[in-house]
């Protein structure tokens, strides 16, 4: 009998395991995540169109309740699937999950499972590694701590210049970056900058501004230019 047990036990973990190895892509939780990040990505940016002419207090109103709706519904899938790997939903799909997590900042405790979750599907390289080092840092930030790859930024306004929000062993920080396949922080830093100007041009030029305060890159042998 005991013999039996054993391999009724093991025939069952056998099936358990060919099932998780074998998660189906699945197209209607794609697709829903491509129309909520739609809606995600309309109030993550500046108010634009019709939005412009809203007061401050309506558009607040409205983040909320998108970053709020999204992240019940985000916390249901992950509560289902976990984290949604490239396996379940596609690289683009996968991309959308993290991107309206990394939103659901009055929601610390459920990004630290999403980004404990994600660590696991990124050494199976079934998830971006540049996107959990962008979770890492907004868990970091939001929990107090500082963060390690400087993804997280403040802007200096009165030169149009990004910065980093606090950040641990700065002098270290082009190495783990490179660990996760992001570019220099010179390089990003720059890019930010020149956006930011852009999304706020007419504000800039009105205080005599009219580029973003660039810093040098480095080259190729690891200099700056």
């Amino acid at each position: 009998m005991k013999i039996r047990t054993i391999l009724l036990s093991l025939c069952y973990l056998s099936v358990l395991s060919t099932f998780a190895q074998n998660k189906k892509f699945n197209q209607p939780l794609a697709d829903s995540l491509a129309k909520w990040v739609k809606v995600d990505q309309i109030a993550a940016s500046v108010p634009q169109g019709e939005y412009k002419n809203w007061t401050r207090e309506r558009w607040d109103n409205f983040k909320d309740s998108v970053f709020n709706t999204h992240q019940r519904l985000l916390a249901n899938i992950f509560k289902q699937y976990g984290y949604p790997g490239y396996d379940l939903v596609g690289k683009t799909g996968s991309n959308h999950f993290w991107l309206m997590v990394q939103h659901c900042d009055k929601h610390p405790d459920f990004q630290i499972q999403v980004l404990k979750a994600m660590k696991v599907e990124v050494d199976k390289n079934n998830a971006d590694p540049k996107n959990f080092a962008y979770l890492t840092d907004r868990v970091n930030i939001n929990t107090g701590k500082k963060q390690v790859y400087a993804t997280q930024l403040t802007y200096n306004t009165k030169l149009c210049q990004a910065i980093p929000r606090p950040l641990a062993d700065s002098a270290n920080v082009n190495i783990r970056r490179r660990q996760v396949g992001l570019e220099p922080i010179e390089v990003y830093l720059n890019q930010m900058s020149r956006l930011h100007f852009e999304m706020n041009k007419e504000v800039y030029e009105k205080q005599g501004i009219h580029e973003p305060k660039i810093i040098p890159e480095p080259k190729a042998d690891g200099k700056t230019s």
